[in-house]
């Protein structure tokens, strides 16, 4: 019996010393210098990746103001803290590599799309304004022969527009908006008024 008590006591106090040894190896720190413009928040980072070796820190250095630390300053961190760093950077680093080709492949295939649109839209509109520019000069050459200072009677100026339509303003900037504002409003372009104008002799 004595024999027994005396193995398995022998037992518990290897048991203990491994406990105590892997105890020692979980806790073992790291001292680390304070660089210029670190903050404890950006040395947690460092080690952890996030701020939560900020009050651990901290408390491992006696900082009572967090926000205080000096270039220079030796300060004890644990190293688990460091090995999450090293898995946290590869993760990082994978993720980066991972976002990395999807934004090649869609700067290369960006520049196709838009190609086909826009090698149509100019002819577009060289079409529309050359059209309606060339009925609303072919009226202003048959009612007044292109002068914005023919009269006839109520009628004046480029479009022979009646002199209540010009409202006492004769200048050439207004003979223009102002038939534009007629044409639109009875005919819906000069295209509709060359037509009409074509068929009754008059806009």
């Amino acid at each position: 019996m004595k024999f027994g008590k005396t193995l398995v006591l022998t037992t518990l106090l290897t048991a203990g010393a491994v406990f105590a040894l892997g105890t020692n190896d979980a806790h073992a720190a790291e001292n680390y210098t304070v660089q210029s413009g670190d903050t404890l928040s950006k040395i947690s980072v460092k080690f952890a990746g996030d701020n939560s070796l900020v009050e651990s820190i901290a408390k491992e250095n006696k900082i009572t103001n967090i926000d205080m630390i000096f270039e220079g300053q030796n300060l004890t961190i644990g190293t688990e803290a460091k090995g999450n760093v090293t898995a946290t950077s590869v993760q990082e680093q994978t993720a980066v590599q991972q976002t990395a080709a999807p934004v090649q492949e869609t700067a290369q295939a960006a520049p196709a799309a838009p190609a086909q649109p826009v090698a149509e839209q100019p002819a577009a509109q060289a079409t529309t304004p050359t059209s309606t520019n060339s009925a609303k000069e072919w009226i202003a050459q048959r009612e007044s022969s292109g002068s914005y200072t023919a009269t006839n009677g109520q009628y004046i100026g480029r479009y022979q527009l009646s002199a209540s339509y010009l409202n006492g303003d004769y200048s050439a900037a207004n003979q223009e908006r102002v038939a534009d504002q007629y044409v639109t409003s009875r005919y819906g372009s000069w295209e509709g008024a060359q037509a009409f104008w074509q068929a009754n002799g008059w806009y």
